[in-house]
């Protein structure tokens, strides 16, 4: 089967085994508690990212990249993309893995932004995963959150956003470096929009994410891609799906949930449709002819 790439925080798979949720207002903080030898996963970022390590390795490849999460480290991930993973457990600690994740939206920044009145500096070099070690007042930080895991369903919403935006004002006292490139988050610089489609035309983005990535407001992306493409860009990136679905399905064993999955559609059903207004034929159709 293959990879597929699973949109989070929406898409995290929750089990009361081994993960617990606190989500509030579009807010969620995931603490993850388990046993592994290795699991490998693929993740598109709806919100920025920043994950702890608390026991365990965490790998992250991003690009042509490998970056290495060790316990009492963290490490920000910028939102709008792709992530490859693999996660192990210390061998000698029964290969236990904990970890927890701070999926932090835009109006959280704007909103941390506005009450600390830190002052922006722009960053030598916007980096899309970066990586520091945790210091005493962020762990302690991380235990005093634990306990509210165990009573989500009591914890009023605005007690959990002020436990965010105390997050936020601790990194800042501490880790200046990281904060810089917090804020910088919200001045994406204006990119090449043809690399970026290229780029990420299989991943599960919405025109928003493209947007955001190429450094432009939703009106400037989709008026900048008109004026390169000669078409919508919704129009455009579904022909170029379907148009490599139906070379997978050609050219190799891929069950038609797998094409699905891998061409960046999100659902089975709907993938069906579209590939066949566009085709003429069902994909489960073209597979059953090549077989």
């Amino acid at each position: 089967m293959s990879d597929r790439t699973v949109k989070v925080p929406q898409g995290l798979e929750i089990t009361s085994n081994n993960q617990s949720t606190l989500k509030v207002q579009g807010f969620t903080v995931v603490e993850s508690c388990t046993r592994t030898r290795g699991k490998q996963g693929s993740m598109f970022l709806d919100d920025h990212l920043l994950l702890f390590v608390l026991e365990g390795i965490y790998k992250i490849h991003f690009g042509n990249q490998t970056y290495i999460v060790r316990k009492n480290e963290m490490v920000l991930l910028q939102r709008a993309i792709v992530i490859h993973y693999e996660k192990s457990g210390e061998p000698n600690k029964d290969y236990s893995l904990e970890y927890m994740m701070f999926f932090l939206k835009d109006e959280l920044l704007k909103e941390f932004i506005k009450m600390s009145n830190i002052k922006f500096t722009q960053p030598s070099e916007l980096v899309p995963v970066l990586i520091h070690p945790v210091n005493v007042r962020l762990q302690k930080y991380i235990e005093s959150i634990k306990p509210y895991f165990n009573e989500s369903e009591k914890i009023e919403d605005s007690l959990v956003r002020i436990k965010l935006l105390e997050l936020l004002f601790d990194i800042a006292s501490e880790k200046e470096s990281m904060m810089q490139q917090l804020l910088q988050l919200k001045q994406q610089v204006r990119s090449n929009l043809s690399m970026i489609i290229e780029e990420n035309i299989m991943n599960p983005v919405s025109i928003k994410d493209l947007a955001y990535l190429s450094g432009r407001s939703l009106s400037s992306f989709k008026r900048d891609f008109q004026s390169i493409y000669n078409m919508p860009p919704s129009k455009w990136i579904q022909q170029r799906r379907l148009e490599k679905a139906k070379e997978l399905l050609t050219y190799t064993a891929m069950s038609v949930t797998d094409v699905c999955f891998t061409t960046g559609f999100e659902n089975a059903t709907h993938f069906s449709k579209v590939f066949k207004d566009y085709f003429g034929c069902p994909p489960s159709s073209l597979k059953q002819e090549l077989s």
